[in-house]
C-alpha cells in the first residue's frame, strides 16, 4: 500500500510511515461513528469490530506482520497468567513478561538504528504494556477485600473475569491502539455496555419529562462537536510541524552553523526548537483523543450551563505545558495516562503496606519509566536531569513560594487560592520562564538519543540548565533554606502584630472596649502567642 501514501509523503517531506500513521488516526473518525452505532445489547460486535480494524492497521497498512503476532502473544500470555496465577505475584509476573518482551523490541529497534520517522512495533507495544499490566493489577484488586483498596483501585477492580473475546476487544481497542491513550478494562467495559452514560441518560430524561418524550439516544450530546474540534486542532499542529520542524528541531543544535551563533541566540533558538519538538506529540495525541471521543470514550459529565464535558480521553494539557509555573504542573500535564499508569501500577505497588511512598518507590518508578521508553542513553540522561529539576522545584515551592504570599496565608489543601499579589505574579512569570527553558534543555538528550550528541548540544548552549539546577541546589543546601525560614518567621510575627493592632482599632472604633472610669484600659493580647500560632500553622502546612 506504499504507493497510495508515497505521493503525500513526497509532497509534505514526511516519511511514508508517518503518513500511514496519520491516515490511521484520521480514518478512525468515520469508523468511530460506525462503532458507536453498534448495539450495546451485542457487545461482541464491538469487540470484533475493534479487533478487525486494529489488525487492518497493523498488517496491510503498516506492514507489521511479525509485530502483530508478537502483540497477540503478549495478550494471550497476560490473559493466561492473570487467570491462572492466584497469588500476589501475579501482577509482577505480568509486568515482568510484558516489560521483558517490550525491552527486547527496544533493543532490536536500537540495533536497527530506527529513528522517530519509522513506525515499528515497539510504539503500539508500549501502549499495550500499560493496558496489560493495569489489567493484571485490576484483577488482583478484584480478589482483595474492598476495605483494603483506595478510591482508584475500587473503581477499576475487575471482579468478573472477561471472556477471551472481550479481552481481545479491550487490548485492541482501535482508536488508541497505536499511540494511546490507554484505558482501563472497566472503562472499556462501560463504554461497550453504555454504562458510561447512565447518569447522562437519566438527566436527559428528566430534562425532557415535561414533553412526555424519553430520548432514545444513549450517548450524551456534544460528542461529535468536541471530537471534530480535536481533529482540527490536531491537524493544525500537524501543519505547523510539517512547515516549521525541518528548520526548528533539536538536531540543528549539534550543527556547526548553530555553534557559530551568539550564545543568547542559541539559547533563544533552542526554546523555539523545543516547542516544535512537542508539536508532533500534540498533533497525534489530540487526533487520537478526538477519535476516541468519536467512539464515545471520554465523557466526564456536565458543565454548570448544561453542556457536556469530554476530558476522559485527554493525554496532554497543552496550555499547562507551554505555560507551566513549575515542573510538577508540567509533568502532570504531559502524557497524563502514562503518569496514571506509573502512579497506580508501580509507585503505589512497591510501597509496603501501612507506609508512605519514599525513595524506593520513586526509584522503582523512575526505572520502570526509563525501560518503558527504551534503552537509548539519551532517555536516561533526560530522566536523571529531571530528577534533580523536580528536587529543585520542590525546594523552591517549599521555601521561596511562601515569601511571595501574604505572611498569614496558610497553604492547606482545602485553602482558597492565594491572592495574586505583585510578588506572586512575578514569581509565577519567572517560574514559567525557568520551567519551560529547563524543559527544552532537559529534553535534548531524549530526542537526540546518543550521549555524544547530547553533550554536544548541551555544550552549545553553555550547559545553562545544569548551572541553574546546581546553583539552586547549592543555595538551598548551603544555608539558603535557613535564611529564608528566618525571613518568613519575621514576616509571620509582624503579621501577627499587625493583625492584633487592627483588631484593637476596630474594637476602639466600635466603642465596645472604650476606656471609662469603670472599665480597665484595653490591653493587647500576647503578640508572641499569636505569632507562634501562625508559625505552627505554617510549619504544619509545610510538613504536609
Amino acid at each position: 500500500m506504499d504507493a497510495l501514501f508515497q505521493p503525500v509523503a513526497d509532497a509534505t517531506g514526511a516519511s511514508t510511515d508517518q503518513i500511514k500513521l496519520i491516515f490511521c488516526l484520521l480514518f478512525s473518525y468515520p469508523l468511530g461513528s460506525v462503532y458507536i452505532r453498534l448495539p450495546p445489547s451485542h457487545p461482541e460486535f464491538k469487540h470484533i469490530f475493534s479487533i478487525v480494524i486494529t489488525f487492518f492497521y497493523l498488517v496491510p497498512v503498516l506492514e507489521l506482520y511479525f509485530g502483530a503476532i508478537q502483540l497477540l502473544i503478549s495478550v494471550a500470555g497476560t490473559y493466561y497468567i492473570a487467570q491462572r496465577v492466584q497469588t500476589p505475584r501475579m501482577p509482577w509476573l505480568v509486568l515482568l513478561f510484558t516489560m521483558g518482551h517490550l525491552t527486547i523490541n527496544h533493543i532490536i529497534r536500537t540495533l536497527d538504528d530506527s529513528g522517530y520517522e519509522k513506525i515499528e512495533i515497539s510504539g503500539p507495544q508500549m501502549v499495550l504494556t500499560m493496558k496489560l499490566t493495569t489489567f493484571a493489577w485490576n484483577v488482583f484488586d478484584g480478589r482483595r477485600p474492598a476495605e483494603e483498596l483506595d478510591k482508584w483501585q475500587t473503581e477499576h477492580r475487575v471482579v468478573d473475569y472477561p471472556s477471551f473475546l472481550e479481552f481481545l476487544g479491550y487490548a485492541f481497542y482501535f482508536p488508541g491502539f497505536l499511540v494511546g491513550p490507554y484505558l482501563t478494562f472497566n472503562e472499556y467495559r462501560a463504554l461497550v455496555s453504555g454504562a458510561l452514560y447512565k447518569a447522562a441518560e437519566k438527566r436527559e430524561e428528566d430534562d425532557t419529562r415535561e414533553l412526555y418524550t424519553v430520548p432514545r439516544r444513549l450517548v450524551p450530546r456534544g460528542r461529535k462537536r468536541v471530537a471534530f474540534r480535536k481533529m482540527f486542532v490536531g491537524l493544525a499542529f500537524l501543519g505547523a510541524y510539517v512547515t516549521f520542524y525541518p528548520v526548528f528541531n533539536f538536531h540543528v543544535t549539534i550543527e556547526d552553523e548553530f555553534e557559530a551563533k551568539r550564545l543568547l541566540s542559541r539559547i533563544l533558538f533552542l526554546q523555539v526548537c523545543g516547542f516544535f519538538e512537542r508539536v508532533k506529540y500534540y498533533a497525534v495525541w489530540t487526533l487520537t483523543e478526538g477519535a476516541s471521543i468519536q467512539t464515545g470514550l471520554g465523557f466526564t459529565g456536565y458543565t454548570k450551563s448544561g453542556g457536556t464535558t469530554w476530558n476522559g480521553a485527554a493525554n496532554v494539557d497543552i496550555w499547562n505545558i507551554e505555560f507551566a509555573p513549575n515542573t510538577k504542573v508540567l509533568l502532570d500535564s504531559w502524557n497524563m495516562k502514562t503518569n496514571i499508569w506509573l502512579r497506580e501500577c508501580v509507585y503505589k505497588r512497591v510501597t509496603p503496606k501501612g507506609k508512605k511512598p519514599g525513595f524506593r518507590s520513586s526509584l522503582a518508578t523512575f526505572a520502570t519509566s526509563a525501560f518503558w521508553h527504551g534503552i537509548a542513553p539519551g532517555y536516561y540522561l533526560s530522566f536523571f536531569f529531571f530528577a534533580f529539576v523536580q528536587t529543585t522545584g520542590r525546594l523552591a515551592r517549599t521555601y521561596l513560594r511562601p515569601i511571595v504570599l501574604p505572611a498569614n496565608y496558610v497553604p492547606r489543601r482545602d485553602a482558597p487560592p492565594p491572592p495574586q499579589t505583585t510578588a506572586k505574579q512575578i514569581y509565577d512569570y519567572l517560574g514559567i520562564i525557568v520551567t519551560v527553558s529547563l524543559t527544552n534543555y532537559g529534553t535534548l538528550p531524549f530526542m537526540l538519543l546518543t550521549i555524544d550528541d547530547s553533550f554536544v548540544a548541551w555544550n552549545n548552549v553553555a550547559w545553562y540548565g545544569h548551572f541553574i539546577v546546581v546553583g539552586a541546589l547549592l543555595f538551598f543546601y548551603c544555608g539558603g533554606c535557613i535564611i529564608i525560614q528566618e525571613i518568613q518567621e519575621v514576616r509571620i510575627k509582624e503579621a501577627g502584630i499587625k493583625k492584633q493592632r487592627e483588631e484593637l482599632n476596630r474594637m476602639v472604633q466600635s466603642g465596645s472596649s472604650t476606656p471609662t472610669s469603670r472599665s480597665r484600659a484595653p490591653t493587647l493580647p500576647p503578640v508572641d502567642e499569636a505569632a507562634q500560632e501562625l508559625e505552627r500553622e505554617f510549619r504544619g502546612a509545610k510538613s504536609e
